[in-house]
């Protein structure tokens, strides 16, 4: 059930925002979106923090901005403060459930908390 709260669309375009290829080669544009305390279970397994996550995307050697497709994208807020989001992303012949907790600063800028990515193989 998706909510379409002021909050839910927020998140929503922070997502999509982070998922934008000019975003994800510009740090500066990248890392104002994460929260100073974020951290990812990403799809890989592998276990990352805000600092981890800004090294990888902005490396020298970090491979370039894939397309990615989304669907089912849809939110719920949860409290005044943070908003829960669900989508699934395909990149490559990769697909992946997504979470994402979005929270709002004292500032009032909503910025990524949590993110959590699970592969899955779509139904034939």
């Amino acid at each position: 059930m998706t909510e379409q709260t002021s909050a839910v669309a927020a998140a929503i375009e922070g997502e999509l925002r982070l998922l934008d290829p000019e975003v994800r080669t510009t740090p500066a544009l990248f890392e104002a979106l994460l929260h100073p305390r974020f951290h990812e279970f990403g799809a890989s397994g592998r276990r990352w923090d805000r600092a981890s996550m800004i090294a990888a995307i902005t490396s020298e050697d970090a491979p370039g901005p894939r397309p990615i497709t989304t669907s089912r994208m849809r939110g719920v807020q949860l409290s005044d403060d943070v908003v829960h989001l669900t989508f699934d992303t395909e990149s490559k012949g990769r697909h992946v459930h997504r979470s994402s907790l979005w929270r709002r600063t004292a500032d009032g800028t909503w910025l990524l908390y949590f993110h959590q990515g699970t592969p899955f193989t779509p139904d034939a």
